[in-house]
């Protein structure tokens, strides 16, 4: 079986557990890694023991390496699009960390060029592989709590001081909104249980009274979400919060609800209570905790065997224009209608 080389963007915190995903996929091995300051980049190959990796501080240096399939784009959010453009002209299949863009043009511009190259894409909404939401979708797809008629996914995670993006996180050219730079996974969660398409979208931000991480942007918004059979959706994000990491997830069915790992179902017969599920749930922000290696496991198989994720760029379309929707309602103060 062919290796397939890989190229790391970035020496952030995110990029270390790429590498170690690629590394213990016996399909893959990192050949390159990119910085700004070539010396941080020959720093994280050591740091991972990668004897066969460059060092390079130009990107188009490591895009012209034929040895290289795979690009990993693990920088800031505003670098995505031009970075992911350039890998995908390069013919390079592409991991992109979430957000893949801060505004819809320039979304559009990604994907047509990862149209017209063809290469395969997976998009880091690295929590559809834990293993909560796993169970939840095995759940829904049994019937075990019939068809969906409310879902609601939180995303509250103070992002402040002491987690490493928040130097540019809090910016708006850089971190978006509330929604983009981190409660897209929730965004995210909501379309992956709901499974339909989203067709109207109505939100609310704001800063808190004092605003202490001095946010560029509201870091608190509240979206609703209305599907096209007219499933009801709820979105909180809040990334200047003062509490504990939590990923809330409330699903009602006419037959039953989900609560996280908790579990109430009519087909259960005799159940006078919530039954709990022992498995892994995403209670912490901190990227050591997440799947990433059954992601890469994922975007390999499907370079492999020649299919599309299901967290493909083009999938993750809807997941972006609910953001960027939800960013003009709070602004123009009206519902926004989808596709935009």
């Amino acid at each position: 079986m062919k290796t397939l080389g890989v190229g790391i963007i970035g020496t952030g915190w995110v990029s270390g557990e790429h590498i170690k995903a690629y590394e213990v996929n016996h399909h893959t091995e990192v050949r390159g890694i990119v910085s700004r300051e070539k010396a941080r980049a020959e720093a994280k190959a050591r740091e991972h023991q990668l004897s066969g990796c460059h060092a390079y501080d130009r990107l188009e240096e490591m895009l012209a390496d034929p040895d290289i399939h795979i690009v990993s784009l693990c920088t800031p959010h505003h670098l995505h699009v031009p970075q992911g453009i350039a890998a995908a002209k390069a013919g390079k299949h592409l991991l992109i960390e979430k957000p893949v863009a801060l505004d819809l043009q320039g979304f559009r511009d990604l994907l047509a060029a990862v149209r017209a190259a063809k290469v395969k894409t997976v998009v880091s909404f690295v929590l559809r592989w834990n293993p909560l939401f796993e169970t939840i979708r095995a759940l829904l797809k049994d019937g075990t709590v019939g068809r969906l008629f409310y879902a609601e996914v939180d995303y509250l995670h103070g992002i402040g001081p002491w987690y490493a993006q928040y130097a540019w996180n809090v910016k708006k050219e850089t971190g978006g909104s509330s929604l983009l730079t981190a409660g897209c996974h929730a965004v995210d969660g909501l379309r992956w249980f709901v499974g339909r398409q989203a067709v109207e979208v109505f939100s609310f931000s704001n800063f808190s009274a004092q605003n202490p991480l001095r946010y560029e942007y509201e870091p608190n918004s509240v979206t609703v979400v209305k599907f096209e059979d007219g499933t009801l959706g709820k979105v909180a994000s809040s990334i200047e919060c003062v509490m504990p990491y939590v990923f809330n997830i409330e699903l009602l069915g006419d037959q039953g609800s989900i609560r996280n790992n908790q579990v109430f179902s009519k087909r259960w017969v005799g159940q006078r209570g919530w039954a709990t599920i022992p498995t892994i749930l995403p209670d912490s922000g901190d990227v050591t905790h997440h799947p990433f290696r059954e992601e890469v496991n994922h975007l390999v198989d499907c370079i492999l065997s020649d299919r599309e994720s299901h967290a493909s760029l083009e999938d993750s379309v809807q997941t972006h224009e609910i953001c960027f929707a939800s960013e003009i309602s709070t602004r123009e103060k009206r519902p926004v209608f989808l596709p935009l």
